[in-house]
């Protein structure tokens, strides 16, 4: 009985060695399975979890560059805020909505509904970030700092900043919420205007100190844009035509001033215009750049280029005389007139003076069709100006090969055709640089770009002097005169096309150029379907350009040339001429 007692015991206790051996074994093989498994087949995932805890990528910030006019006036900054985030699990492992005081407090600071706010950071409790609000101001910044909620964060940012706000807004353009350019030269050059920011790889240890440096990418500054723009002259022209827009009731409005010698863009400006500083009132009507997108039949302001084609072209010259009696022609079973007047014989700055369509139709009618044309096409009219911006009309000039005297007729005096503020301006800055042709530039430059020769210097500096007598009490655009200078210019009276011909809506022009001894700058004034009696270019544009253009000259410290100063204005002049 002992015996098979004992076999009995010896025979358990080596089933139990063989159990225990076995488990042993399996969990040692497991073990060795799990080992190589992480260690030879998928080593990644452990690897990575293992980083997560101690390698990190640090940033460093780097700002938008700014945009500046030509004398280093900023017209775009980046400013440091802050941007409130939260943590949803953080929140909802430490139990922080319960503090409902502070919620209240955080939804009263960022102006949101308490239950909005809350049901974003509790919707997903799992996530690891959500917005509350994008660029806070500092002492917003400071309220959430010290309200010292679980879970709710603060982020370094920057804001675009607008000193000059609504003055530049169409030139100058806008960022969107994540500081990227999406219209004017914030988009054109957002490249350079962003940089790239600089990236560092550490190691930390348990308690978060840097242990390791693994790699590091130098940051690259971004970089400043200068404008050819004077703030000066762009304030002073944005102020004369918001307020000529307003007291005519006119639709909108646009002044562009043009560096004559350079090609430089010296102010560019358009009314009604935005504040870029409150986003919430803008609209995509209200950032179109009318001075270079929107074009229009130019009317009697182009009558100087057809004056310009008789005397490249032509057999006139200054004393030639053109008969307008009885005030208008008969072309073709259509009448050009000359708005119910007979001005009789006249010289042809006669012509230019009463703005006559019956001495501008005569005297192409008289030329060659090609040769006529070609001056509008060198003048810039049906291309670009070179500035680069974006949305800029080439506007409508039409290349066919079978020209009509009526269309011709009616091209003399500004119908026909389509030209924005902006081409205009750079017409007469041609005529102002003695038939030089220059690229338009919106950045400051160090030295012009290359010009090309369109017109005969001797004629576009005929063309200046017969110009002048616009300007005369008796002519058109005798508003326009600037006290202390001699100034060449045009008046422009279009009306605007409709559905099957023209309707009862005006666009009013002045166009013109100074000193005529030295010439400076060139400046186009528009005003567009100004209400009222008034509509005519030179009862409209004509007093704002005399306005603009007065303060631009003193801006510039440009010379009078005219009563104390006219004789030595009268010896440049002549050495200009030679």
């Amino acid at each position: 009985m002992n015996k098979r007692k004992v076999q009995l015991q010896a025979g358990t206790a080596r089933w139990r060695f063989y159990t225990v051996f076995g488990v042993i074994s399996l969990v040692f093989c497991a073990l060795l399975a799990r080992a190589a498994y992480i260690q030879v087949i998928s080593p990644d995932m452990l690897r990575e979890q293992g980083d997560m805890r101690t390698h990190r990528t640090l940033s460093d910030t780097v700002l938008r560059g700014m945009i500046t006019d030509r004398n280093g006036l900023e017209l775009a900054i980046s400013v440091p805020v802050n941007t409130v985030w939260a943590d949803p699990k953080q929140i909802a492992q430490s139990k922080s909505l319960e503090k409902t005081r502070e919620w209240r407090a955080l939804a009263d600071i960022l102006r949101v509904d308490l239950n909005e706010l809350t049901e974003r950071v509790a919707s997903n409790p799992n996530g690891r970030f959500v917005y509350l609000a994008r660029q806070v101001s500092p002492a917003m910044a400071d309220y959430v700092r010290h309200l010292k909620l679980p879970g709710v964060h603060l982020r370094p940012e920057s804001k675009r900043y607008y000193p000059a706000a609504e003055v530049n807004a169409h030139l100058v353009g806008i960022t969107n919420i994540d500081d990227i350019g999406i219209d004017g030269i914030e988009k054109l050059y957002n490249d350079a205007l962003t940089g790239e920011e600089g990236k560092k790889s550490i190691l930390r240890d348990a308690k978060g100190r840097i242990i390791e440096v693994l790699a590091e990418e130098e940051s690259q500054q971004a970089k400043d844009v200068v404008l050819s723009i004077d703030q000066r002259i762009q304030t002073l022209a944005y102020q004369e035509l918001k307020k000529a827009v307003q007291y005519y009731e006119a639709d909108s409005g646009s002044v562009v001033a043009v560096d004559i010698e350079s090609g430089e863009l010296l102010a560019m400006v358009n009314s009604p215009s935005y504040n870029p500083n409150n986003r919430k009132t803008i609209t995509a009507a209200a950032m179109r750049n009318r001075a270079i997108t929107d074009t229009f039949e130019p009317g009697s302001s182009v009558k100087p280029l057809t004056v310009l084609a008789a005397l490249e072209f032509g057999s006139v010259n200054a004393n030639t005389i053109v008969n307008t009696a009885p005030g208008w022609l008969q072309i073709g079973g259509r009448r050009v007139s000359d708005s119910g007047q007979n001005h009789g014989k006249l010289t042809l700055d006669g012509v230019l003076k009463k703005s006559s369509n019956v001495g501008t139709t005569k005297l192409a009618l008289e030329l060659p069709t090609e040769q006529f044309l070609d001056v509008f096409y060198n003048a810039g009219f049906g291309s670009d100006t070179g500035t680069g911006l974006l949305g800029e009309s080439s506007g409508i000039f039409y290349d066919r090969r079978r020209w009509s005297d009526f269309e011709r007729a009616t091209l003399s005096f500004g119908y026909g055709l389509s030209v924005t503020a902006t081409q205009l301006a750079q017409a007469y800055a041609t005529i102002g640089n003695g038939g030089i042709r220059r690229p338009l530039s919106i950045l400051k430059l160090e030295q012009p770009l290359p010009g090309e020769r369109v017109f005969s210097h001797s004629s576009s500096r005929q063309l200046l002097k017969m110009m002048e007598a616009v300007l005369d009490e008796d002519g058109s655009g005798h508003r326009a005169a600037v006290e202390g200078y001699r100034v060449a210019g045009k008046t422009g009276t279009s009306r605007k096309a409709v559905a099957g011909g023209y309707g009862n809506d005006y666009v009013g022009l002045f166009a013109g150029l100074a000193p005529i001894s030295n010439p400076k700058l060139a400046l186009v004034v528009l005003i567009n379907n100004p209400k009222g009696d008034k509509y005519h270019g030179g009862e409209v544009a004509a007093p704002v350009f005399s306005k603009v253009m007065g303060g631009a000259l003193q801006i510039l410290n440009v010379p009078t040339d005219k009563n104390d100063d006219l004789q030595l204005a009268q010896v440049k002049e002549a050495q200009n001429d030679a």
